[in-house]
């Protein structure tokens, strides 16, 4: 896996290809990317989150929800990264399967993302994903992520 150092220009070119905007973003940093395999990320929980108003209030906590959220983000991160092949529009979580939620992060703590691609099916993607902080995992799952190929040029539009 490549290391840090080009991991923040790697990381806004994979982000750019998900649909989502930067208010639902949670991946803060990319620490290492196998390009179409796996990769590791972080986002700090930092406090501000409009989220973390009621859930809970004066006991803010993640939720496991958007745990598996940043999971799915990193999967999408990871499988839009393939250099062989092309990034599918619209991707999106599809499916979740086996997910635990051990434990949650608060603010001032780092959530430490881990994804790996299982495996492909046309324009499905199989992964496997864990969020840990301080070493702890809490939350694990398989997801299923789906977006649509890109169309090739029609032949007229190729003259």
């Amino acid at each position: 896996m490549r290391q840090a150092e080009t991991m923040n220009e790697s990381l806004g070119k994979a982000l750019e290809s998900l649909p989502h905007g930067a208010e639902f973003r949670f991946i803060d940093r990319l620490l290492a990317l196998d390009p179409g395999v796996a990769a590791t990320g972080e986002y700090q929980v930092r406090g501000d989150e409009p989220f973390l108003r009621g859930h809970f209030p004066n006991q803010p906590l993640m939720p496991g929800v958007l745990l598996l959220e940043a999971a799915a983000q990193l999967a999408g991160t990871v499988a839009q990264s393939d250099p062989n092949i092309a990034p599918l529009l619209g991707l999106k979580l599809t499916a979740v399967r086996a997910a635990k939620i051990l434990g949650t992060a608060r603010p001032g703590e780092v959530i430490r993302l881990e994804a790996r691609i299982m495996g492909r099916l046309g324009n499905l993607v199989h992964t496997h994903a864990t969020a840990s902080v301080t070493g702890v995992v809490v939350m694990e799952a398989e997801l299923t992520l789906s977006g649509d190929h890109p169309q090739p040029p029609t032949t007229a539009a190729r003259r």
